[in-house]
């Protein structure tokens, strides 16, 4: 059946880099993502029936599904992350009625940029307003975290889909993944946020990812805690003999993160870059050390980055094994650095990298740019 495309409606979210935090939200500890201007978008149409279409411009492919059938399953595809948000909608209770949506991306698939969470949050935003339901931003955020989780089967945290809710242009948010308690504080104006795809993503990740998740929870269990976001350094340190070596190291990361999270925050309170810079350096160092989720072109990245005239600080960013790193550069030296990070990682890998810039608002754009 047929929708009225006189009364198609347009909806998006944005993806995200994460300055600081990694593998913390799911601890309930800290994280500092930015909302780039990077967006999934959905036109959505509404139907006389009760079949949702979904079409997605950047694959070229459709898929059709009932809202009466009683018992959907996901299927290992694309489209999962639309239809586990229509399902967990009717979970909660929101009458949907069938509805075209087509989807179109700029936010780089598989990169650690938060595609999926960006295309959750704006099925749901489309969905409710068809509905005529409101949700505040943070159930928004809850309920296309459940649909990662229980639908898709991505034991993912609750950070990509709050800051596709919450986000604020060039400003970072630091967030309580406990309380979902957030600050803003703007990035500065005299830097860049640079982000480096590093074009790999190895596979290896989702097992990892989850064996992560285990090893995190075994520490907790054996220091007692609810959560690593409740103990202390001192506390690991007087364990140590008490956990396994590997789960000692995994447990150092997430404690020694939140730290990191709180001190990068008031660093870029009270600008200083510098002290921001070296932190995110301890990050990378702890990611690739204690956590093992780096790989061999996020180091690269990282080193070349490190080497460059007016770099404060980079690391990687996202789950690991592949992706981004992010890097915080003076603003003077920000196309050389572009330029020089692109060409020496050619050179070492064969790889063309994409590259993205993030420019606070009162320059001259606040859009990330992709630099070919």
């Amino acid at each position: 059946m047929t929708a009225d495309a006189e009364l198609a409606r347009t909806f998006q979210a944005p993806g995200r880099v994460n300055l600081i935090g990694e593998h913390t939200d799911y601890n309930e500890g800290f994280v500092m993502p930015v909302a780039l201007d990077l967006c999934a978008t959905i036109i959505i149409e509404i139907r006389a029936d009760r079949v949702l279409t979904v079409r997605s411009e950047n694959f070229d492919e459709a898929r059709e599904f009932d809202l009466d059938d009683p018992d959907p399953q996901p299927s290992q595809h694309w489209s999962d992350y639309v239809l586990g948000v229509a399902v967990m909608l009717q979970r909660a209770g929101v009458k949907l009625s069938g509805a075209n949506l087509t989807i179109r991306s700029d936010v780089p698939i598989g990169a650690g940029l938060s595609s999926s969470a960006a295309l959750e949050v704006a099925t749901a935003r489309a969905l409710l307003d068809t509905s005529r339901v409101t949700l505040a931003p943070w159930e928004i955020a809850k309920l296309c975290q459940h649909a990662e989780n229980d639908f898709v089967g991505v034991p993912c945290g609750i950070m990509d889909q709050f800051v596709a809710c919450h986000g604020a242009p060039a400003k970072a948010l630091m967030l309580d993944c406990r309380s979902l308690h957030f600050r803003r504080v703007p990035l500065p104006a005299h830097a860049r946020i640079v982000i480096c795809n590093s074009m790999v993503k190895h596979s290896l990740a989702g097992g990892e990812y989850q064996q992560r998740r285990e090893e995190c929870a075994a520490g907790a269990r054996l220091l007692n805690v609810p959560a690593l976001r409740d103990a202390t350094a001192a506390q690991l340190e007087h364990h140590q003999n008490e956990l396994d070596h590997v789960v000692y190291r995994r447990c150092r990361h997430v404690i020694g993160e939140n730290t990191r999270v709180e001190l990068a925050f008031d660093a870029l309170q009270h600008g200083d870059l510098a002290r921001f810079g070296a932190l995110l350096r301890r990050s990378h160092l702890s990611l690739r050390d204690d956590f093992e989720v780096s790989c061999p072109e996020l180091d690269l990245l990282v080193d070349i980055a490190a080497a460059l005239p007016g770099v404060y600080g980079s690391r990687m960013t996202g789950g690991g094994f592949g992706g981004c790193t992010v890097s915080l550069v003076e603003a003077r030296h920000a196309t050389t650095f572009r330029d020089t990070l692109r060409r020496r990682y050619r050179e070492a890998t064969g790889i063309q990298p994409e590259i993205y810039e993030i420019t606070p608002p009162d320059s001259s754009s606040s859009k990330p740019h992709n630099h070919p």
